[in-house]
């Protein structure tokens, strides 16, 4: 006879737990930054050779390194190989350490004059002697393809025309070409710096429509002294996390919405061994297990923020060769 009972108390020993741990949890799709960075650089490539068979000038990048930081001489290496490898003209000018600010200055306002040369960059960070600021702002504003010069900000912050700081223009462009949905999302930018962070998150919050094409997304701004109980708030609540503070591990795997795309902009170089090594702001091998996105350290932001450079080298040829015609 048909038992009600009998049937309740067989299905009490179904297996239904071994029903939900039989599911793979599947790793964040790792952002190659080195790839899209190609990429980027093989169609500027392009672009370059069809503005060259028109007969125009080629675009000129000039690089001033002051002193003898190992860092900076190897990301000025990796700027003008780039530069070369797409068909920018470009060149470095390397002063000793002991030169004035003003002596500086005098060198980027013979830059600013010469019309043969399109973008001026100089390498940060200074001598302990210049201010920064003060240099940034020497530059021409429409030859500063750093965008940091006040001009470039202000526009930005306006969502209007002007010169993005790459590093911001390459985390918009890795979400971007990863197929990231952002119109409306939550995102958290850890990092304020006003080259960095906040530049980020202003392409992240500005309205799609305007000038910027930014990426409409409701954007809370942390940093390193936002206390790490009211940052991992933020951060779990957020589909973006992008992190430049400089702090490597900052961001573990607890402190991620699963699914959320993370972006690591830091890089801090430390001993590994009889060596050392490179990493980022984020607990990468860790936070992979729950995100759907992330970016590597090295091979991420580093590499396309040198891609974006030469776009907004190439956009300022462009511009500057219109403007006189």
């Amino acid at each position: 006879m048909f038992s009600w009972k009998k049937v309740l108390a067989a299905a009490s020993q179904w297996p239904f737990r071994q029903l939900h741990t039989s599911k793979v949890l599947q790793e964040a799709v790792i952002i190659n930054g080195k790839q899209v960075a190609k990429e980027i650089q093989d169609e500027l490539k392009a672009v370059i050779t069809t503005w060259m068979n028109h007969s125009r000038k080629r675009p000129k990048l000039v690089a001033i390194l002051v002193g003898n930081n190992p860092a900076s001489k190897v990301y000025v290496q990796r700027k003008m190989k780039a530069a070369n490898s797409i068909g920018i003209d470009s060149y470095t000018i390397h002063l000793d350490e002991s030169i004035t600010q003003q002596e500086l200055i005098k060198e980027i306002n013979h830059l600013n004059a010469d019309e043969t040369v399109d973008g001026i960059l100089v390498q940060l960070p200074l001598v302990k002697h210049m201010n920064e600021h003060e240099v940034c702002q020497t530059i021409a504003p429409n030859k500063d393809v750093d965008g940091f010069h006040l001009e470039n900000l202000g526009s930005l912050t306006l969502n209007s025309s002007g010169i993005v700081p790459a590093t911001a223009l390459a985390v918009k462009e890795l979400i971007v070409r990863s197929n990231i949905e952002t119109f409306g999302k939550n995102a958290v930018v850890v990092g304020r710096s006003k080259h960095v962070g906040l530049p980020i998150a202003l392409l992240l919050h500005a309205d799609g429509k305007d000038k910027t094409a930014a990426l409409d997304m409701t954007t809370t701004i942390c940093h390193r002294h936002t206390p790490h109980t009211e940052l991992e708030k933020h951060t779990k609540l957020a589909d973006l996390v992008v992190v430049a503070a400089g702090i490597p591990g900052l961001i573990t795997k607890d402190m991620i919405k699963p699914g959320a795309c993370v972006i690591d902009v830091g890089i801090t170089r430390v001993k590994a061994g009889d060596g050392y090594k490179l990493v980022g702001d984020v607990d990468f091998e860790n936070v992979k297990e729950v995100a759907g996105h992330i970016t590597p350290v090295p091979g991420g932001v580093g590499p396309m923020t040198v891609a974006m450079l030469m776009k907004n080298t190439v956009s300022v040829a462009m511009r500057n060769y219109q403007s006189v015609k």
